[in-house]
């Protein structure tokens, strides 16, 4: 994949591409403009990165604990279980990092950039415009025979501003009238779109009118993004439409912004619907569908 190509923002200003390369991130490494790189690493099953941050992470990059410096916290069931950080919070965060004005940022996980694309929407989101989400992750670094350190890193705190809004949204009322108008897309694994398991949520099932692209399928073998053309070709079989909206969803919020990038890549300005089905599984006037068709 040529990630040196651009997408347009939601506002319709150049932005680099969603994706970074090894080979391009360890060139932009030696330059003068050299990124700040953040590890998100997180999971269901290990919530806390930081024991294995400190094992081994690309040079300089600060750690990101995606459950308390990536969402919010103390809101109702129905917001989500990582329902959207306020951009206070968010900005308090990134200076933190030490994200500075104009400062280039990569993030990158060791999960086939599922968490770290968390990181890459709500920057985007907040304002800034050069933020790229290492393709492949760690595992890619690694295997390309680059150094890793260890232990903790701490930045000087920076200086960055951040706003909002500048990505679209949904809440769930957004997204029950989505599927009228547009495709709603549900990024979970099919057994929990057709409602066959739900391990965390308090539901099983889907929201009526979504379809089914779960996000592993974005990336090849090697762990990769697809190329723009294979994921156009993905969605485009589930429905979504060029010129058409399309917005996603997957359990909390998190992995839709895998979709997102991937959509993104694929040429479209998808629209995320943060607290996802935690949040519509939560609320119990809201229809649930099982099954494998949209319902």
């Amino acid at each position: 994949m040529d990630t040196a190509d651009t997408a347009d923002t939601a506002a319709g200003a150049p932005a680099p591409h969603p994706l970074v390369s090894v080979a391009e991130l360890k060139q932009s490494l030696r330059g003068d403009r050299s990124p700040r790189l953040l590890d998100v690493r997180w999971r269901l099953d290990r919530p806390d990165g930081r024991p294995a941050h400190r094992e081994g992470h690309l040079p300089g990059a600060v750690y990101v604990d995606l459950g308390s410096e990536l969402a919010g916290h103390g809101e109702a069931p129905t917001a989500g279980r990582h329902p959207l950080p306020t951009p206070d919070d968010l900005q308090g965060s990134a200076r933190s990092w030490g994200l500075r004005e104009g400062e280039p940022v990569v993030v990158y996980d060791d999960l086939g950039g599922q968490s770290a694309a968390r990181a890459w929407w709500l920057l985007r989101a907040a304002g800034l415009a050069d933020v790229r989400l290492l393709d492949g992750g760690l595992g890619a670094w690694t295997a390309a025979g680059l150094p890793v350190e260890t232990g903790d890193v701490r930045p000087e705190p920076g200086d960055v501003v951040l706003g909002s809004g500048q990505l679209p949204t949904v809440d769930a009322e957004g997204a029950a009238a989505f599927p009228a108008h547009g495709t709603l897309v549900d990024s979970r694994v099919g057994e929990r779109y057709r409602g066959e398991v739900e391990p965390v949520d308090p539901r099983a099932g889907h929201v009526p009118g979504a379809v089914s692209v779960p996000t592993a399928g974005n990336l090849d073998a090697s762990g990769l993004f697809l190329d723009a053309d294979a994921l156009r070709a993905r969605y485009e079989e589930a429905g979504v439409r060029p010129g058409e909206p399309v917005a996603v969803y997957c359990g909390s919020g998190v992995t839709a912004a895998h979709a997102a990038v991937a959509l993104t890549v694929a040429g479209y300005d998808p629209v995320l619907f943060p607290g996802s089905w935690s949040a519509w599984s939560s609320d119990p006037g809201r229809p649930v569908a099982t099954g494998a068709e949209p319902g």
